[in-house]
């Protein structure tokens, strides 16, 4: 049977299936990796020590969930993004870009309704240190300019889908296996028929 096997084809889909289970045992270290993260992020949550915002640092990801503060001396630029308020309710987080000691920061300082950025002319601000793509953002305790306040930043939020990702990997190798075994079942049935 095993010389009845074509060589090249045969490597190609071992290699393949190789690959992708390789590919579902990382996505179950990644999985245990973003738990790890996550008990992190949650100890980070309650701790109520305030810590320096982290500007500069290359790695502010790490001071994630934790309390700080901000004196905001120019305001550089305001937006608004969408964002939930403490009732959980969709609208827009407005948004702030400071001038801050030691360089620029952003600040989510309330909800609103409206997409229009109220009149705020800075100062100083708490609240929670949360993620913002590549950067950090500090999401204020208590709202400013009148607006109302942002949902609590919440880890939970972040999504921890390494295992479904581990189990599609695996599913692809299993069905790149039973394809092939059926195609080598036709090629070899089609070569009793011929011989």
């Amino acid at each position: 049977m095993i010389r009845k096997l074509p060589l090249i084809p045969t490597i190609i889909v071992l290699a393949a299936v190789a690959t992708m289970i390789g590919l579902g045992l990382w996505q179950l270290d990644r999985k245990a990796e973003k738990e790890a993260l996550l008990a992190h992020y949650d100890a980070a949550m309650g701790n109520p020590d305030p810590v320096v915002f982290p500007l500069g640092d290359p790695d502010p990801h790490r001071w994630l969930y934790r309390q700080s503060a901000l004196d905001c001396r120019d305001v550089l630029s305001q937006g608004a993004m969408s964002g939930r308020n403490a009732s959980d309710e969709a609208g827009w987080a407005m948004t702030a870009h400071c001038a801050v000691d030691g360089g620029e920061a952003d600040i989510a300082i309330g909800w609103s309704r409206n997409p229009a950025p109220p009149e705020w002319s800075g100062g100083t601000v708490t609240g929670t240190i949360a993620p913002l793509g590549e950067s950090v953002r500090l999401v204020v305790s208590e709202p400013q300019a009148g607006l109302e306040p942002l949902a609590k930043p919440n880890p939970a939020e972040l999504p921890n889908n390494h295992w479904a990702y581990a189990i599609q990997w695996f599913f692809f190798a299993a069905t790149a296996l039973v394809i092939y075994a059926l195609a080598l079942k036709r090629r070899l049935a089609r070569k009793g028929q011929r011989g």
